[in-house]
């Protein structure tokens, strides 16, 4: 029987005022990790607490996980803060509002352990949504497969080649895990190496955007983003929806 390879994976969760959700996200990925225990299998949990003024911090450290500390309010920044400090030569970032489950966490291993990607993402899934909300994730879902973009709840990368493209672009506030799918892409590429979208075991994500934003806020907040993309992501001003700390 051939033994796994060793692998080092670094699970990177930035968070801002989580307190309400980091809890349940960091049992998940404990629980992940116990499911897929293996010789050779190593990995360490990093919280990257981004300015948080509640007790997020104090709550990741209870529940073991390595809790660094970004000032600036901004969630590429923050991942790359994370991975930063990583040491694993696999890198795991996942959203502090989501649920990491063993099976998703297998395919990930399972792909890596084939040595045939430079890393991938995951299918979304929320739960009570309005149809109009479903419709959007699932219009995302199909877009995600066919360009092969990753959601940014979570994108799984090779360190080497995270650091080769230069992480996350710190000079969007969204959208900055498209431009890094693409840089991963063309990375792999040269190396014989894909980047895939995995379905089987989809990622569970807070639907709380919706419960805290109206259908119009979400859609204004969209067409702001396909009339103006540069100026919107660029500028956080004009990304409520995901900035003005609304929880």
């Amino acid at each position: 029987m051939r033994s796994s390879p060793l692998m080092h994976l670094s699970i990177i969760i930035p968070a801002f005022n989580e307190e309400l959700l980091i809890e349940a996200c960091l049992e998940s990925v404990h629980a992940s990790l116990a499911a897929n225990a293996r010789h050779g299998l190593t990995s360490e949990i990093i919280v990257v607490d981004n300015n948080s003024t509640d007790n997020t911090a104090e709550l990741a450290r209870q529940a073991g996980a390595q809790v660094v500390f970004e000032p600036v309010n901004q969630i590429g920044r923050a991942r790359n803060t994370g991975a930063a400090v990583a040491t694993g030569d696999w890198l795991l970032f996942v959203d502090a509002d989501s649920i990491l489950n063993p099976g998703l966490l297998a395919d990930i291993l399972r792909l890596i352990e084939q040595g045939r990607i430079v890393g991938c993402g995951s299918a979304i899934k929320m739960q009570d949504l309005p149809w109009w909300a479903s419709g959007v994730l699932q219009l995302w879902t199909a877009t995600s497969v066919l360009f092969r973009w990753a959601a940014g709840a979570l994108v799984v990368s090779r360190a080497d080649a995270f650091r080769d493209v230069g992480g996350f672009d710190q000079e969007l506030y969204a959208a900055d895990e498209i431009t890094l799918s693409e840089k991963l892409k063309k990375w792999g590429r040269m190396r014989g190496l894909q980047f895939p979208i995995l379905t089987k075991h989809p990622l569970e994500s807070s639907p709380r955007k919706v419960q805290l934003y109206s259908a119009g806020e979400i859609f204004g907040q969209i067409a702001r983003v396909l009339l103006s993309p540069r100026r919107s992501l660029q500028d956080k001003k004009h990304l409520s929806v995901w900035y003005d700390g609304r929880r």
